[in-house]
């Protein structure tokens, strides 16, 4: 399966409730958006509407927050059968979700959750990636994540987990470079090294977004804050060893006007040069 149609230079913004009103009078300048696929899951009739009206001028791709790929339990087969029909709604050229779980004994902890990087979970992994994908029918990427502990049973780095996943699966990434940052000053790992085991003919797209520092020095992804400089430096050399690929802006929190958020988007455009 290969990526669909979104041009491999294409720049999109995260779709969110606030800018609306500015975008259904302006309707700007932006490649395509993505959404948050449980925040369209839903049979209610505004959200789908509202939906509808942005899919009919941009592409529309999925990310989800709720898959558990590697939670304790087999997949959610209702869960999967309700981002396959979104997908589907909307004609997305590609579906994502994230390597790490998010919940056990039917209990969700409404946040995305690390795991040891070992190679016997390179296969469950590999294998549910592989069904989710047969499933939808489409591309499926996988994010790494921001993490905030680290586990004494790892005997793989980061970034040979997720690669191996990656190949095994015949999956794709989906590379948050902000994630790669604060990962890296959280654990001590070098982000370029990061960088430099990426296959980027697997990569779907990358994510920008803005993150917050605590008073002990740990980093926190709060998608609240400006891309700060190190991480723009960090897209370049991303763009460097691999581009073109499609990349996209995520604001979750205290989310300024669009404007602001468009002219932090066209920052991009300058770190590739």
């Amino acid at each position: 399966m290969r990526p669909g149609p979104i041009h491999r230079d294409a720049l999109g913004l995260g779709l969110r409730l606030s800018h609306y009103a500015h975008l259904f009078e302006h309707w700007p300048d932006v490649d395509y958006f993505e959404i948050i696929s449980e925040n369209f899951m839903s049979d209610a009739e505004a959200p789908r509407r509202h939906l509808d009206r942005v899919r009919a001028r941009y592409p529309i791709v999925l990310h989800g927050v709720g898959l558990n790929l590697l939670g304790p339990e087999p997949l959610d087969e209702r869960y999967l059968e309700s981002v396959c029909r979104l997908a589907d709604h909307v004609d997305a050229p590609f579906v994502t979700d994230h390597l790490c779980w998010t919940g056990a004994h039917g209990m969700s902890h409404h946040d995305l959750l690390p795991t040891p990087y070992v190679s016997e979970l390179v296969e469950v992994a590999a294998e549910r990636a592989r069904q989710v994908q047969r499933a939808l029918g489409r591309p499926f990427g996988l994010e790494n994540l921001s993490s905030y502990v680290a586990f004494k049973r790892s005997t793989m780095s980061e970034w040979d987990f997720y690669t191996a996943v990656v190949r095994e699966s015949g999956c794709w990434f989906m590379l948050d470079v902000n994630n790669i940052y604060v990962s890296g000053v959280n654990h001590g790992f070098d982000p370029r090294a990061y960088l430099a085991s990426i296959d980027y003919d697997r990569v779907l797209q990358v994510h920008l977004a803005g993150h917050a520092a605590e008073p002990a020095g740990n980093l926190v992804d709060t998608h609240s804050r400006p891309v700060c400089d190190q991480v723009w430096q960090l897209y370049a050399e991303a763009w460097r060893l691999g581009g073109p690929f499609p990349t996209l802006l995520e604001w979750d929190d205290e989310i300024p006007e669009m404007p602001t958020v468009l002219a932090e988007l066209a920052k991009a455009r300058e770190a590739r040069a």
